[in-house]
């Protein structure tokens, strides 16, 4: 080849990956989004979030590829909340994702333009979170627990784990709105079964540990979704030492020795709120995305603990049992 012909290759050459860095550089650059995520846990990894990024994750939206977590939460502490709330919306997330009525309420409160998804929550409706779940108004909407609606089905399995129950108790946090439905349910389901039901809400550790004095030998309790007062795990010190039956709103208690649980898989709940986070990261508003009943309920029992408590598990529940603790 002659030099002038080398020549005019490499001219070629080099107009051509000029072009190529010229389109290279037109191209946007990938869109990052921010999600904020709020919940009450001990630890960032609670299964709600790790449902969350694997449905995120199946709908194209990954971790370190087009998507970024700002994950607070606060070991328990609900006057944490607040502040939490208004630092999430001061770092100008693009959404965020809380679990339960605390985190939900204190996200509404801290921002009226960031797109909020509530997890874990049992009645939006009634907890003034929305006005109408068909259409919810403003900027939030999310996947309700239907914890109100599970409570006559947990004290049906209640009764039939322990067929000699005649009292229950109803312990819940007096503060949270989202109690009131579920505590008329469990009245309005209590004659059905011959259960006589005891509500008692308490606003203070020591009104906790008032109430669970009062159990006696024979009766049960039914543990709240909330973890406000850290009610459930009271509940669950109480059951193991007193040996008292106890029901629980998920299998996580299961797995720390609860007799027996109907409700929400956490993880699963978590991923279904992954499809209403990405319609709203792709362009829909929140005002448009209906809010969701949750769609995985599962019954879950602790034989070892049946059998600290005496109980002869039915082959009734273990039929229809999805997941079993030995």
């Amino acid at each position: 080849m002659t030099s002038r012909r080398l020549a005019e290759a490499a001219s070629v050459l080099a107009a051509l990956l000029a072009l190529v860095a010229l389109e290279a550089g037109a191209q946007p650059a990938r869109r990052v989004h921010s999600i904020g995520v709020l919940n009450e846990a001990w630890a960032a990894s609670h299964p709600t979030v790790e449902g969350l990024k694997a449905g995120l994750r199946e709908l194209g939206l990954e971790e370190g590829r087009n998507l970024k977590f700002d994950i607070r939460f606060t070991e328990g502490k609900l006057d944490a909340m607040p502040a939490a709330a208004m630092a999430l919306a001061k770092a100008g997330v693009d959404l965020i994702v809380t679990s339960q009525y605390a985190a939900t309420q204190a996200a509404k409160d801290a921002t009226t333009r960031i797109p909020i998804v509530f997890t874990l929550l049992s009645d939006p409706e009634a907890a003034g979170i929305v006005a109408n779940p068909a259409r919810p108004e403003g900027n939030v909407t999310g996947v309700t627990s239907l914890q109100a609606e599970l409570v006559g089905k947990r004290l049906e399995i209640l009764k039939i784990l322990v067929p000699s129950v005649r009292r229950a108790w109803v312990i819940h946090d007096a503060s949270d709105p989202t109690a009131t439905p579920m505590v008329a349910q469990a009245l309005s389901a209590g004659p059905q079964l011959k259960l006589d039901l005891v509500p008692r809400g308490v606003l203070t550790p020591e009104d906790l540990a008032l109430a669970l004095r009062s159990v006696r030998p024979g009766d049960a309790l039914l543990a709240p979704e909330t973890s406000n007062l850290d009610i459930p795990t009271a509940i669950l010190q109480t059951s193991l030492t007193a040996r008292v039956p106890a029901v629980f709103t998920t299998a996580l208690w299961v797995g720390h020795g609860g007799l027996v649980s109907y409700g929400p898989d956490y993880y699963a709940h978590g991923f279904q709120a992954a499809s209403l986070v990405a319609k709203i990261l792709r362009g829909a508003r929140p005002s448009d995305v209906p809010v969701e009943g949750t769609d995985k309920i599962d019954l879950a029992v602790n034989l070892k603990t049946a059998d600290l408590l005496g109980i002869t598990v039915p082959r009734k529940i273990l039929l229809r049992a999805d997941a079993f603790r030995r």
